[in-house]
């Protein structure tokens, strides 16, 4: 396998996670988050540093994981006091304010990233398999949840937040576990992201990314894991496909974005199940 299949595919497996990641919070419990680049890089930068202090794989993941759903914990405490646009907003800001932090801390690399990141020993090949072990036991994870007693909580606050309480169901205790959950998955593809590049800089985790994850969510099928991974690995090897593209992929995405707001709100799998019930029906 060459070096630059190793590196697409390792690309798609983390963009799989953060995509189903993401989809657990906006999807699966309805709190829209704008900001999940800045929980990607919080796992990125604290795996960096634990693989600089021990040089050790599972502690560094480990980090990385805690990271990202300690902020994503901040922001879900956050989300108990405003909701839908608000929240959207309060992400927003939360992702800037990580940008600019990071920018200002020499001893996170500021504006130059940090380069030189321990090895992890497993070759290019070696990671590209670790990383598709995640993305699959990602995948798995949010399909269990998604099918037990936390998904239809999360799917009941989504829906309609009083009439889950008054239903009995914890709506603060449930939006925190969503971002806690989500954000934990993408601190986990924040350190596989430093495995694979052994070089970080805070660009890679901006606003704009943020809003490219929400574009595969959206595209997917927000709510729909398989929607969400099938939009994931298309847009991510769209721009390799057609190269042209590359140079205007937000304008791409924003136009895709846009077409299946208008023609098909339920994105690739509500298109889907539409086509299945009208086969059925024929």
């Amino acid at each position: 396998m060459s070096a630059y299949t190793i590196s697409i595919v390792s690309i798609i497996g983390i963009n799989v996670i953060l995509a189903v990641s993401l989809n657990m919070i906006s999807g699966f419990c309805g709190q829209i988050s704008l900001g999940h680049g800045a929980f990607f890089g919080a796992g990125a930068y604290a795996a960096a540093l634990a693989m600089f202090a021990t040089a050790n794989v599972p502690l560094a993941v480990v980090a990385g994981v805690i990271a990202g759903s300690l902020l994503g914990i901040i922001v879900g405490f956050a989300s108990l006091r405003v909701r839908s646009d608000f929240l959207a907003v309060t992400t927003i800001g939360i992702n800037f304010l990580f940008v600019g932090f990071v920018r200002k801390q020499s001893w996170l690399g500021g504006e130059m990233g940090i380069s030189g990141i321990p090895p992890t020993g497993l070759g290019a090949a070696g990671n590209m398999v670790m990383i598709l072990l995640m993305a699959c036991a990602t995948v798995a994870l949010s399909l269990y949840v998604s099918r037990s007693w936390m998904g239809f909580a999360f799917r009941a606050v989504g829906e309609d937040e009083q009439a889950a309480t008054t239903l009995g169901i914890g709506a603060g205790a449930y939006k925190l576990a969503a971002f806690g959950i989500g954000t934990a998955l993408a601190g986990l593809a924040g350190a596989l992201y430093t495995f694979f590049t052994q070089f970080i800089t805070v660009d890679a985790f901006d606003f704009i990314f943020s809003v490219m994850l929400m574009a595969m969510v959206v595209i997917g099928g927000i709510g729909s894991t398989w929607g969400v991974v099938t939009a994931a690995v298309g847009l991510t090897l769209l721009p390799e496909a057609i190269r042209f593209v590359n140079d205007y992929r937000l304008l791409v995405f924003g136009g895709m974005l846009v077409l299946v707001i208008r023609l098909a709100p339920g994105g690739l799998a509500g298109l889907t199940r539409n086509l299945f019930d009208r086969v059925r029906q024929a």
